[in-house]
């Protein structure tokens, strides 16, 4: 069985426990990955909709023949002057989908194309997708998994190839540049670089820039490219030559906030428990009020994907999800420091992609 028709039974046996009839998803990161189909996105209506026996597209006439070529699914397409409004309701009668009671909507879809679908459906509720494709898209398979490990360790390397060329009188965007240049020779598309020199690394996403490095800097990198359609994620710090006064104190506090999240994350644990225990070693130590975010977020196809490891998140974890480990203490004027790990959960515990120490590398002065 193909991926397409293994994600295809793994969503109707969801939907079926969920008792929902119609999966509704516009271009983006869920259809990517349930169809392995990437049309462009505009104000054009372009919906993918599932029931539990066939799926269907409202398809843009601009957009069919290139979509053609990734699915083989039927498309009702509609032309810039007749509107979408037709060809959606042969499709929906087509599906026998025009007694659906209950909608599950891709959250990132346009509100005037979810409008589209409520108005032809006016008679189903509606919800988004975290207990059906986001709940899929959070457990990885092995394949899944051995993707991101790969990611994982192109991540690495290109880090490394940063720290082994790092001086000072560099500027950020310097460093920026070998750390893209290595994707691109792994063939990864480079999606950040964050490089915050000094008091720079204060700011959690600092826009990287022509700050120059020098003799006591503190640098925080977090970095991260595509490849294979699966991302990698990371932040190390680097230390111009002692660094700054205070560093080693708060890097241990870091340090310790990063293993108790990790000896907190386990299989049936809510996901706040382990910003719980991350944050309670940092406020405990008098940093509190300068952990400014969350401790995590999953990472997948997306950089920025559930589970979303917050203060206030009830997502029960479980094996096979994978999300960052990345608390922070960022001390305004001074330095910033967050160190990031990427983990899959197993049923033991976490699993780290990277190979690389938390320790700060030193770069000579």
């Amino acid at each position: 069985m193909s991926t397409t028709n293994q994600r295809l039974s793994a969503l109707r046996e969801k939907m079926a426990q969920t008792e929902t009839d119609l999966v509704v998803l516009a271009p983006g990161a869920h259809l990517g990955w349930l169809l392995g189909v990437r049309p462009h996105a505009d104000e054009r209506p372009c919906l993918a909709i599932i029931t539990a026996r066939d799926a269907a597209f409202l398809m843009p006439a601009l957009e069919a023949e290139s979509a053609r070529t990734q699915t083989d699914l039927p498309f009702y397409e509609w032309a810039d002057d007749t509107g979408p409004d037709l060809a959606l309701a042969e499709l929906l009668d087509a599906l026998e989908a025009r007694e659906a009671r209950a909608l599950v909507l891709d959250e990132t879809m346009r509100a005037d194309h979810a409008a589209l679908v409520t108005e032809a459906l006016p008679g189903a509720a509606c919800r988004f997708t975290l207990d059906t494709v986001g709940a899929l898209r959070m457990r990885k398979t092995e394949e899944e998994y051995a993707a991101l490990k790969r990611n994982a360790r192109i991540a690495d390397a290109a880090m490394t190839a940063a720290w082994d060329r790092m001086r000072p009188g560099m500027s950020e965007t310097d460093i920026a540049a070998i750390i893209r240049a290595e994707f691109a020779g792994a063939e990864a598309t480079p999606l950040f670089t964050i490089v915050g020199a000094g008091p720079n690394g204060a700011y959690p996403h600092h826009q990287t820039g022509e700050t120059v490095l020098k003799a006591g800097d503190a640098v925080v990198m977090d970095i991260g490219a595509g490849s294979e359609g699966y991302s990698s994620d990371i932040t190390r710090m680097a230390v111009i030559g002692d660094g700054p006064e205070g560093y080693a104190e708060v890097h241990d506090v870091v340090e310790n906030a990063v293993a108790a999240a990790l000896a907190a994350a386990r299989p049936g644990v809510k996901a706040h428990v382990v910003d719980d225990a991350a944050r309670g070693v940092i406020a405990k130590a008098g940093y509190g009020k300068y952990f400014v975010h969350r401790t995590g977020h999953g990472l997948g196809t997306e950089v920025h994907e559930p589970p979303y490891i917050t203060a206030s998140s009830q997502t029960e974890l479980d094996e096979g999800m994978v999300f960052s480990i990345e608390p922070g203490i960022y001390l305004p004027g001074r330095f910033g420091i967050r160190l990031e790990e990427i983990v899959i959960l197993r049923a033991d515990g976490p699993r780290i992609l990277s190979d690389l120490p938390r320790a700060p590398r030193k770069i000579d002065a």
